[in-house]
């Protein structure tokens, strides 16, 4: 059987998988809601579906990765849970969480053995999400693999986008301080993982070199050449209450499991690497 990897809600985090599965030999499944993004998918060598609409095709799958993020309940669990359970033919399941789930540190380092304390709905939704597949793929027999990803950045997606449109602001909260991880080194920790045998786990997915957001703003205008945005006191921004809420939490995240476990080298171990890379191959 040709290995088959389904993957809903298949966004920018799941495309770092794309190119590495597809020169393998993989068959990939894609869903999405959008026809826009499905064209795009196809063109891409992965084959789109439409969802949530029509059954998901989980016996075509050898592997599922789902990037769903939850409301209250987990989507993909309260449409075909009794359908996954029963899919045990699977190899592996992955879902990608976010590092929300432990709360505010006040800065402090957290590990995957630090217990959850989310604080927003949104992170509580998740806690109870991780939970839930937890629970299906124990009671299947499936190995779950759990990624708690930092914040992404990568290629059209970070700092140099808002500072070219003068949407950026720089933001200041005293003891703030965020963890990142680059598109690509999503990519090839879930490469990693689906090729491992390591039973069900929990995986940070972060790099080396957490930091206050104003410096990656102050570098990555530097790197363009132009003057950062001036201060604006954390109180005085404007800021959707989505991002605003990020700033509730302060907290830096270890990632020695993937080095140790999934034996990764970080292709952008800081966001300096990282930032300089994009620019550079924009040309």
């Amino acid at each position: 059987m040709t290995k088959t990897l389904l993957s809903i809600g298949h966004g920018y985090s799941a495309q770092a998988l794309e190119a590495r599965l597809l020169a393998q030999g993989w068959r990939i499944i894609g869903t999405t809601r959008s026809p826009d993004r499905a064209r795009a998918m196809r063109a891409r060598g992965v084959e789109p579906l439409i969802w949530p609409g029509t059954p998901l095709p989980l016996a075509q799958a050898t592997h599922l990765l789902t990037s769903v993020a939850p409301l209250r309940d987990d989507p993909v669990l309260s449409a075909q849970s009794d359908q996954i359970a029963a899919a045990r033919h699977l190899d592996w399941v992955g879902y990608l969480s976010t590092i929300g789930v432990y709360g505010d540190h006040q800065g402090g380092w957290v590990d995957e053995e630090t217990p959850a304390n989310a604080n927003s709905d949104r992170a509580i939704a998740r806690v109870r999400a991780e939970a839930a597949w937890q629970t299906l793929c124990d009671e299947a027999g499936l190995r779950l693999h759990v990624f708690r990803l930092a914040g992404i950045y990568g290629p059209g997606r970070g700092p140099f986008e808002k500072l070219r449109e003068g949407r950026a602001q720089m933001v200041i909260k005293d003891g703030q301080v965020f963890s990142r991880i680059h598109q690509a080194d999503i990519g090839q920790a879930l490469e990693a993982a689906i090729h491992s045998d390591i039973g069900s786990r929990i995986f940070n997915l972060c790099d080396d070199a957490p930091a206050p957001p104003q410096d990656v703003l102050r570098f990555a205008a530097a790197l363009l050449g132009i003057a950062p945005p001036p201060e604006v006191p954390f109180a005085q921004a404007d800021l959707s209450p989505m991002a605003r809420s990020f700033y509730a939490d302060s907290k830096r995240v270890r990632n020695d499991r993937i080095k140790g476990e999934l034996r990764l080298s970080l292709i952008y171990p800081d966001y300096q690497t990282g930032l300089a890379a994009i620019l550079r191959d924009e040309g």
